[in-house]
């Protein structure tokens, strides 16, 4: 039988409760009983291991998906896949996708008054390299409205999607960018009540990693543990 071991259970606060009344669409996804807790072993520690062979090598370029540039701003998204040590995360597969320019999704369930972008489709994805670290070119996203409540908006985001060795389950966050005025109105960035652990989903704007004539960039790191991990979801949109 697999040793056991002890699985740190995240500060109040410091993630979204999957029950929040304000994000309207958890009502019916939550569950309403305590959650069971598992025994966890050695064993499930054990994450899917990604070779590169699976990544093609313009996966992480959402700019050069079609024949023409996507409208927008173009940006650089960088960062590393981090341990609660500090330590990288080599080969995780990291998944991107976000709304366009205009704040739309390329996806059927998403019928907006914004027009798509032929040439943006609109999903990424990558392989951490030996220190853990991940690089994606896109534009930059636009807000758009939702239906949560009256002249509900969504500031811009991109949502990841994290799976590897190491990692127990997939796990999914938002990126939100600096300095947007729609964050202290959003009731999914606001269902993680601690300041601290909220402002963890905010990247960092860079100057030093940002290509002059071409694309500004940011940083935005990504802890899977400990007291200061990344805020992962439950219910997203």
């Amino acid at each position: 039988m697999a040793d056991s071991i002890t699985v740190e259970i995240p500060a109040p606060g410091t993630q979204p409760d999957f029950h929040f009344p304000p994000y309207v669409s958890s009502i019916a996804r939550s569950p309403r009983q305590p959650l069971i807790v598992l025994p966890q072993t050695l064993s499930n520690c054990a994450g899917p291991v990604f070779g590169h062979s699976i990544i093609n090598a313009l996966d992480h370029d959402l700019t050069v998906q079609h024949e023409a540039p996507p409208v927008g701003e173009r940006i650089i998204v960088h960062g590393r896949l981090l341990d609660e040590d500090g330590r990288p995360i080599p080969n995780a597969l990291v998944e991107v996708w976000q709304a366009n320019a205009g704040g739309r999704y390329r996806h059927r369930v998403d019928q907006g008054e914004a027009p798509l972008d032929p040439n943006f489709s609109g999903a990424g994805r990558t392989i951490t390299d030996a220190n853990g670290y991940y690089l994606f070119r896109s534009i930059k996203p636009g807000p758009y409205p939702w239906r949560n409540h009256y002249n509900a908006w969504r500031p811009a985001h991109i949502h990841f999607s994290l799976f590897g060795a190491g990692i127990l389950s997939r796990l999914v966050t938002q990126m939100y960018f600096p300095g947007d005025p729609l964050q202290p109105f959003d009731p999914i960035f606001n269902s993680i009540t601690d300041e601290a652990a909220r402002n963890r989903l905010i990247a960092r704007f860079d100057i030093e990693r940002s290509e002059p004539h071409h694309a500004l960039a940011y940083s935005f790191d990504i802890v899977l543990r400990g007291s200061k991990d990344t805020p992962f979801e439950g219910p997203h949109r």
